[in-house]
């Protein structure tokens, strides 16, 4: 039986045949082919925060990007050019806090990765030109930056994708503090761009998108982790 990956979701209006700007529950099919590919079995999780029990019948999880993370979340006053989702806020933390408690395979990809960060303690930039001075991380909308990120020795990333590689990124809040996470990929402005928990069995979170770029390490080396 193919690991079964849940993906949580995003919540926003959408058109398709006759319907028009109906509020829907979707994610972009990358994220379903990349763990498809991987040998996963692609499960979508749309926000609930009733309870975690769906990580019962899970074996991997995937905290997919989208919305700002509300401020709130690591008690701070919301800056503006703030764009927040509080419902997918408290159902994903919730279920983000219970996947580390079990000791779950997670991967957190961009707004992934920040909550992450946010359930391990940690806190982020709202918005980073006004922190490192430039828009690199997000150049226009709807298209995304390239960067090269460096990764640490003997981490997780660095077995998966070498020393260093090419990434599309596209956000404009950032890791400021990962709390009990280990920082182990930083672009040239020093801003993380991955974090890890060595001391769990698979928890990584990448500020870009693999699943956009077909590249599809990340994602067996998740399925791997949750087999």
């Amino acid at each position: 039986m193919r690991p079964i990956i849940g993906i949580t979701t995003y919540v926003e209006p959408a058109s398709w045949g006759d319907w028009h700007d109906l509020e829907a529950t979707l994610i972009p099919h990358g994220y379903v082919q990349a763990v498809t590919v991987a040998g996963g079995r692609a499960v979508l999780l749309p926000p609930d925060d009733a309870d975690a029990d769906v990580l019962r019948v899970l074996d991997g999880l995937v905290l997919a990007g989208g919305a700002d993370v509300g401020p709130g979340l690591y008690a701070a006053s919301p800056e503006p050019l703030i764009d927040t989702r509080p419902g997918r806020d408290s159902a994903e933390m919730l279920l983000t806090r219970a996947a580390l408690d079990a000791d779950l395979p997670i991967l957190g990809v961009c707004r992934g990765m920040q909550l992450l960060a946010v359930a391990a303690g940690g806190r982020l930039h709202q918005h980073l030109p006004d922190v490192i001075g430039h828009e690199k991380h997000r150049p226009a909308p709807g298209v995304y930056g390239n960067q090269q990120a460096r990764f640490a020795d003997g981490s997780r990333i660095a077995a998966l994708l070498g020393d260093n590689a090419e990434i599309n990124c596209y956000h404009h809040q950032g890791v400021a503090d990962p709390g009990t996470l280990t920082v182990t990929g930083r672009t040239e402005d020093e801003l993380p761009e991955t974090v890890e928990d060595p001391a769990r069995r698979f928890v990584l979170g990448v500020q870009w998108h693999p699943e956009a770029s077909r590249d599809r390490r990340l994602f067996a080396a998740l399925v791997e982790a949750a087999g």
